[in-house]
């Protein structure tokens, strides 16, 4: 995600804090600072930051689910609205996506009974209806965002927690395209209600979580109905076949002017029996040509560990890799191992484009 910036990893899960967040954070000590001095902005961005830390732990709640059934989460990013785990791969099974989902809620419930229950934390109306007063107690007010939280991520609306066991308990019955498909229009039709009701109240927080919701929803359909195709075309059809590609031993120079004379925007990089070593930008090259000179070795420049899978497999397998890696391309190789061609998102993008306007 741009404009995120990596904090700290922990368990193999890097944390990640967006820009707009720290905005968000020097905008609350500004208006608490005007209100009550120094103090009251120590304490008011001390509040949005245990906040924050309850909504790291919900998504550490998905991320231990999601690792009972081997899938592992890369990042978490904090945002202003809440928290993303970019998990590597979503649960295939109804009963897992459920189990996954509902864990993050349940980390809330867990830290909202130890506040009220250890902590002796007074939950009533005032403290549910005025979480920003810094008149109600610090732990009242925390025990109350964490019921918040419960209560709003389990609305049924794609792609939050709630919506996502909506998709699971529709995948009993429907095909995942289209249990992702009714999920995610209830998700776009409660995006329009957030916006309508951040307008008329005037609350932009809940006009940004309504954006969010609505371009989440419309993602994951996408998404799925992409990796629901791409199990039914070959890798052949969609790979390109027809490239130039470097040697290890060519320079900077050789593959600058590769670019010129070719429209590739990235170059397989062989060896002398034809085996894939790497694969080399158009970025990787600009930053080579800066950092290393023309002269300089294409190696110097490469992405390495490029994924390689065979030409008789499905297009889904290269997506997996293009999904799971940040990775530019994959490399598709006959039975002997020589490479025949590359897949990239922009080619199955240009695929899923072309068989959708044959289609209608």
């Amino acid at each position: 995600m741009q404009w995120s910036y990596p904090i700290i990893s922990v368990g193999g899960t890097e944390i990640r804090i967006h820009l707009t967040f720290l905005l968000l954070l020097a905008w609350i000590g500004i208006v608490y600072f005007q209100q009550g001095g120094p103090s009251a902005a120590i304490e008011g961005v001390g509040f949005i930051g245990a906040v924050f830390a309850c909504v790291l732990l919900h998504e550490f709640g998905h991320a231990t689910a999601a690792r009972r059934y081997g899938i592992r989460t890369p990042k978490i990013t904090l945002l202003p609205i809440g928290g993303v785990a970019e998990l590597e791969r979503l649960p295939e099974k109804p009963s897992e996506e459920i189990f996954v989902a509902l864990a993050g809620p349940l980390v809330n419930v867990v830290i909202a009974l130890f506040l009220v229950v250890v902590l002796g934390a007074a939950v009533g109306p005032e403290a549910l209806t005025s979480m920003e007063d810094p008149r109600v107690a610090f732990i009242a007010r925390l025990a109350a965002v964490n019921i918040w939280l419960v209560l709003f991520n389990l609305i049924p609306a794609f792609p939050m927690d709630g919506g996502r066991v909506l998709r699971a308990l529709l995948a009993t019955r429907y095909n995942r395209v289209r249990a992702t498909r009714i999920a995610g229009t209830i998700g776009q039709f409660a995006a329009f209600a957030f916006g309508f009701i951040g307008l008329v109240g005037g609350n932009v927080l809940l006009v940004f979580i309504s954006i969010f919701v609505y371009l989440a929803a419309t993602a994951e359909m996408q998404a799925t109905g992409l990796q629901d195709a791409a199990r039914a075309v070959s890798v052949r059809d969609a790979m390109t076949s027809r490239f130039e590609s470097l040697l290890t031993t060519a320079s900077l120079d050789e593959a600058a002017q590769a670019l010129l004379r070719t429209t590739q925007h990235e170059f397989p990089v062989v060896d002398g029996a034809g085996k894939l070593r790497g694969m080399l930008t158009r970025a990787g090259l600009v930053a080579g040509l800066q950092q290393q000179g023309n002269q300089a070795s294409v190696m110097e420049a490469v992405v390495a560990d490029i994924p390689v899978i065979r030409d008789d497999e499905k297009l889904s397998t290269a997506l997996d890799h293009l999904q799971e890696r940040t990775t530019p391309a994959v490399g598709v190789v006959d039975a002997e191992g020589q490479l025949v061609g590359y897949v990239t998102v922009e080619n199955i993008g240009e695929l899923m484009m072309l068989r959708d306007a044959v289609a209608r």
